[in-house]
């Protein structure tokens, strides 16, 4: 194994490590000692990749959007009917959330960014554009009302998926996150859906929960 290679695989064995320490005992809670009995690293080759706590958890929070925006990138700009693919980045980043280590960290250290010296505003800016273009896209579909305020249905639907797999993770470990985000959309989507089209859509919280969630 050449040296750069050594390294790239240090790195990942540093945010695995970390994520899982950072997930059990959120920012405040971690220290970089503790990371290395994680990682089984010394301080001086932890400190090789990352010069802070706050450099190591930064890494964390772009290594878990870059995850989520990987999951909606094709989908965005796909031909897909855009309430369709709204439901479905929902249930599968929910499905990300409850299986993968570095999304559960990466979503708490975004919710505790306070702590770092700059608050993380970037995932969530750019999690209610996706939900801004889908929603024009479901309006030009004729599946969502055309009067619909969609800025601020997009500035709702973002931190309401937010609040759901919180309050799913404290309650269950996320559990129940399945059934809460089919709750959440039974709730949201008679407000925007075009009555004759309610008939149809009625079960798209069901159905893409069955296929992605």
């Amino acid at each position: 194994m050449t040296q750069q290679a050594r390294a790239v695989e240090t790195r990942a064995v540093i945010i695995r490590a970390a994520a899982a320490v950072f997930t059990a005992h959120g920012y405040g809670g971690t220290s970089m000692a503790d990371i290395c009995a994680a990682a089984d690293l010394t301080k001086g080759a932890l400190y090789f990749h990352f010069a802070s706590k706050e450099a190591l958890a930064l890494a964390i929070v772009d290594a878990q959007h870059q995850r989520a925006i990987a999951l909606g990138d094709e989908l965005l700009h796909s031909d897909q009917p855009g309430l369709e693919v709204l439901l479905r980045l929902c249930f599968e980043l929910a499905v990300q959330l409850r299986e993968d280590p570095v999304s559960r960290a990466g979503i708490r250290l975004t919710l505790e960014s306070s702590s770092l010296t700059a608050p993380v505003v970037t995932p969530y800016e750019e999690w209610i554009a996706a939900c801004d273009l889908l929603l024009r896209r479901a309006i030009a579909d004729g599946d969502v009302r055309a009067d619909t305020d969609v800025e601020a249905a997009a500035r709702f639907i973002s931190p309401a998926f937010t609040g759901v797999q919180v309050v799913s993770d404290v309650l269950t470990g996320r559990a129940d996150l399945r059934q809460r985000v089919i709750e959440m959309w039974s709730f949201v989507l008679p407000s925007l859906v075009v009555p004759e089209r309610w008939a149809v859509l009625r079960t798209l919280p069901q159905e893409m929960a069955d296929a992605w969630g």
